[in-house]
């Protein structure tokens, strides 16, 4: 489907839709022509190699469109090279209350509330489980898709009690990172009560460094390599706040930090205040975020160099948003809703734009 075929019916059909209907109609197709979508190639010149990992293209799927570990595979026919599947907590949970999804079309932007709703760790753990993966020859990356594991706190789990907390973390690290070619902590959700209180550096340096030490048993006892630990960061982080970060992650051998998750600020949208009033509280995502994530990006490569994988994900709708966010220092770059605005031909449109200018 062209970009102006897809723009027409964006326009007349799928805007009028619920937007979290809409996904579910878009992922329930996935599974079922998962078969045929399997076997597609993904495109991308030159590989990138880092963290000890081989990934085909610089381009990957963000964490929340694949939270229940279902389709990642299948979403290689859209270009992807790597998929982070999540955010998957170790109880499973609901959600908010719907709704809790909501368009700003004139931003390019989206609203989330969802809260974390997913399956749990220990049945996205068995589903991986019947996919083959957790084996010691099975590295998905011989494969060619990269699979990420995004796990955040369960929500009934305080946030002021860090051995809860980090017990919480445990039983997801456990379960799902003899499956992950790299793992994520998720402690920037705005849709948590208090998650992004994890962030704060005398709380998230023993939370990772805990479950670094449940991820490197986890994989011992299966005969797998050492994963990857990256920790997802918000946008709303003062400047310090994030240099703060990077020299805790360097102090703990992380292996990167993904910059960044979405804001709960509403500065400068173009859509009308009453509309996103109406939408309520959230994470922001979208084009709104471009200058700040990329700013983020910027200054944490200033400070850890080369010694640190960095993923730049946030408001990269066009091809010079991903030329930047490289540019700025990240090694690879997610998205999620340029993909609901752009249509699924677009991530080849970004790699091309990658290609063009020698950083695929």
């Amino acid at each position: 489907m062209g970009p102006r075929v897809y723009d027409r019916v964006f326009e007349k059909c799928l805007v009028r839709m619920d937007a979290e209907k809409a996904h579910h109609l878009t992922y329930d197709a996935l599974k079922a022509g998962g078969v045929a979508l399997n076997r597609a190639r993904i495109p991308g010149r030159a590989p990138v190699e880092v963290m000890g990992l081989t990934f085909p293209n610089r381009l990957g799927m963000a964490a929340g469109f694949d939270k229940t570990g279902e389709v990642f595979d299948q979403l290689a026919a859209f270009g992807f090279g790597h998929v982070e599947i999540g955010t998957v907590t170790a109880i499973a949970q609901p959600g908010n209350p719907q709704p809790r999804l909501f368009r700003l079309p004139e931003d390019r932007a989206i609203i989330n509330r969802m809260g974390f709703n997913n399956d749990g760790a220990a049945t996205v753990a068995a589903r991986l489980a019947k996919r083959g993966l957790g084996k010691p020859d099975s590295r998905r990356t011989r494969r060619g898709l990269v699979l990420g594991v995004n796990i955040g706190k369960s929500k009934i789990v305080p946030d002021d009690d860090q051995s809860a907390v980090e017990t919480d973390y445990e039983t997801s690290t456990r379960l799902l990172s003899p499956y992950a070619d790299y793992l994520v902590v998720n402690v920037s959700s705005p849709n948590t009560p208090g998650l992004r209180n994890l962030q704060a550096v005398e709380k998230l340096a023993p939370l990772l460094a805990h479950v670094r030490r449940t991820a490197d048993e986890a994989t011992d006892a299966v005969g797998r390599d050492q994963v990857p630990l990256l920790v997802k960061i918000a946008p709303d982080l003062d400047d310090d706040d994030v240099l703060g970060v990077a020299d805790m992650a360097l102090s703990l051998g992380l292996a990167g930090i993904i910059a960044t998750n979405t804001t709960i600020t509403r500065d400068g949208l173009a859509t009308p205040a009453d509309t996103v009033a109406a939408a309520g509280a959230g994470g922001l995502s979208g084009a709104p975020l471009t200058k700040r994530s990329t700013e983020v990006v910027r200054l944490l490569r200033g400070r850890v160099g080369d010694q640190l994988t960095l993923i730049g994900v946030g408001g990269i709708s066009t091809p010079e948003d991903a030329r930047e966010r490289v540019a700025a220092g990240a090694d690879l770059v997610q998205v999620y809703s340029g993909l609901i605005y752009g249509g699924p031909m677009w991530p080849r449109r970004i790699l091309k734009g990658l290609t063009e200018r020698g950083m695929s």
